[in-house]
């Protein structure tokens, strides 16, 4: 057998976290971070996409609309320790979980996206002075 093949045979897989955080840390402008509460936190500028629970739980903020569309459809439960917020809890359950938890991930990054663009629209030059806001330098 040849060294290449060997060093195959013997390469640990990736753990499931480690998969969901390579995906998650790819998007443009995500950080990644220790949670306060353990495991790793994923952010877009001040706002928290939502954290990792090592390999068993992925935890993401939504508003309350959207959190009970999710458990309604079977996507996510109620948050482990504040079920009454719009906070989801998706069980990762090993390597069958990962793509359904990047797709929950995928959501908050994208409704973060979309706040953030319409909070750079809040602040054209001039609307904060009551001026014209389709006038001037637009930032987007």
């Amino acid at each position: 057998m040849s060294k290449g093949v060997n060093r195959e045979l013997n390469r640990t897989p990736a753990s499931v976290a480690d998969r969901i955080v390579a995906e998650v840390g790819s998007w443009p402008e995500v950080e990644i971070a220790p949670h306060r509460f353990g495991g790793v936190e994923f952010r877009l500028g001040r706002r928290e996409l939502g954290h990792l629970h090592g390999d068993r739980i992925a935890d993401l903020p939504f508003p309350r609309r959207v959190r009970d569309q999710l458990v309604a459809a079977g996507r996510a439960r109620p948050h482990h320790v504040l079920p009454d917020s719009g906070w989801v809890t998706f069980p990762i359950g090993g390597g069958d979980g990962v793509e359904p938890a990047i797709e929950l991930f995928r959501l908050a990054y994208e409704r973060a996206r979309s706040a953030r663009s319409r909070g750079a629209h809040a602040r054209i030059p001039g609307s904060e002075r009551g001026g014209d806001a389709q006038g001037g330098d637009s930032p987007v």
